[in-house]
């Protein structure tokens, strides 16, 4: 079996399920500003900590910009050897500084040559080319480029070196080169997207790796201080978690038992109804419910503020600031315009293997729609998400507003059929009041009540009332209640 190497970035050695084969040939390609350098330095530093020799063969950067790349990392290159290829008078053997980059008026040939004498005196066991744009210029002629690149793969095979070269596109009229994937043991590509609002998105692409095993499709990666991030696409059958599948409650009697005493363990919940009715509490209150018990509990809030969140909490009588202060809750702000739904999705997994957390709530889908712009690819990276979060036993429940108030209100996204739970709120007229009323739509872990009950989210916290039967027009979305005023929660007045 052939070793690995580690390329120095833990999320890209997950895709490849330990790194890259040893002593083969790796092309990594990308338009500018994809990431395709910074990539390519952190496989250097990784042989340098490893005690391995490394070159950087460059063609497109002076050394002095490639030390500027490395210092806004904070990355050390002082153990990396730099090899930029000056002149045609240095080819020669003049003695002058390598200072200015005039790879253009070399011939092919002798550019191959210097790479090859930099090799035999280094000896280095990891080698980056960069790029190959400037050799595609150089030949003028596809046949010619290919035959210099096979010459150059030749070169290589036999002397235990790893070698990636770093491919920009910018000669080839910014499309891939199908030939050179042919001559490459394997194939990285790095994309950068613009969106029409907010940051642009990268993703990578493990194209081919001969004999090997990878995690295909995208994956979303970001580039911060330190250099590449990369989050692996979240494939749920490959996290598993034994757990027991019990109840889980809302402390609050009339609440569970609309759900047939609670959500069971590794199941979701949808919460959804018009602005208002009190779908953000429903949740706060499990997880108020949760953190009371010690579980551990995570918030992600993509539209209102947490200042807002944590002040309306209190007023209704939940202390989420003492299980913030305590560590149990976490409350995290998302902006939409900034996270990609891969980074979404890897913090919810470090929540809940680093953290163990039981109990997720998402507010809402609407703001987590933003952070993707394909609807159909949100369905599919959602249920993903779902599905892994029901295989580590987490309770997780999805706020999801629907439009208008009143009347036939719809909603931006369905997930009604990947959830297994859908609790339902509404407003409904009674004794010239506008008044809640929640019910429960479906219940995939077991039995629930098909009653429809009032709902009062004031200055006592959280109520459920009796189930109410008198009700005209339900299915039309403007619900009435004629029966007798018994059943109702009063005491509107109270703070």
């Amino acid at each position: 079996m052939t070793p690995r190497v580690a390329t120095g970035n833990t999320g890209l050695d997950a895709i490849l399920h330990g790194g890259l084969p040893a002593d083969r040939l790796y092309l990594l390609e990308g338009a500018p500003g994809s990431g395709k350098t910074t990539l390519a330095l952190q496989f250097l530093l990784q042989g340098v900590a490893e005690g391995e020799a490394g070159l950087y063969v460059t063609l497109s950067e002076t050394a002095d910009e490639l030390r500027g790349v490395a210092e806004s990392h904070g990355m050390d290159l002082s153990g990396i050897e730099l090899f930029e290829l000056a002149s045609v008078e240095d080819a020669m053997g003049e003695n002058r500084e390598q200072s200015i980059l005039h790879p253009w008026e070399m011939e092919l040939s002798g550019t191959i040559r210097l790479i090859q004498a930099q090799v035999e005196r280094i000896k280095p066991r990891r080698v980056v080319f960069d790029s190959l744009s400037e050799m595609r210029l150089l030949a003028q002629d596809p046949l010619r480029y290919r035959r210099q690149v096979l010459a150059l793969k030749q070169f290589f095979a036999g002397r235990n070196i790893t070698v990636v070269l770093v491919d920009d596109l910018t000669g080839n009229e910014g499309q891939r080169d199908t030939h050179l994937h042919s001559l490459c043991h394997g194939v990285i590509t790095l994309e950068r997207l613009t969106l029409d609002f907010g940051a642009a998105r990268r993703r990578l692409q493990v194209q081919k790796l001969r004999g090997v095993d990878f995690v295909a499709g995208y994956h979303d990666f970001v580039i911060r201080k330190g250099g590449l991030k990369v989050f692996p696409r979240l494939i749920a059958s490959e996290h598993h978690a034994a757990f027991v599948g019990e109840p889980v409650t809302s402390g609050l009697r009339e609440l569970d038992a609309l759900l047939g005493g609670g959500p069971l363990r590794g199941t979701s919940t949808l919460i959804t109804g018009p602005a208002g009715t009190g779908k953000t509490t429903i949740a706060l209150k499990f997880l108020d419910a949760a953190c009371e018990r010690g579980e551990r509990c995570v918030l992600y809030q993509f539209d209102e503020r947490v200042g807002t969140l944590m002040a309306r909490a209190k007023a209704m009588g939940m202390v989420l600031d003492e299980h913030v202060a305590s560590g149990c809750l976490r409350i995290q702000q998302i902006d939409p315009a900034e996270v990609s739904p891969g980074e979404f999705a890897h913090m919810i997994l470090n929540e809940v293997e680093d953290r163990g957390v039981r109990m997720i709530a998402i507010d809402s889908l609407n703001g987590y729609l933003a952070a993707m712009p394909q609807e159909d690819h949100l369905i599919l990276q959602l249920h993903e998400l779902l599905s892994y979060l029901s295989q580590q036993g987490v309770v997780t429940f999805l706020i999801n507003p629907q439009h208008g108030l009143v009347g036939n209100m719809t909603s931006t996204i369905d997930i009604s059929f990947i959830s297994d739970a859908v609790l339902l709120l509404r407003f409904f007229e009674a004794e010239g009041r506008l008044r809640k009323a929640i019910s429960v739509l479906k219940n995939r872990a077991g039995p629930h009540e098909d009653a429809i009950r009032e709902l009062r989210v004031d200055g006592r916290g959280v109520r459920v009332g009796q189930p109410l039967t008198a009700f005209h027009g339900v299915m039309t979305g403007t619900p009435r209640y004629v029966g007798e005023q018994d059943p109702l929660l009063e005491d509107r007045d109270l703070a």
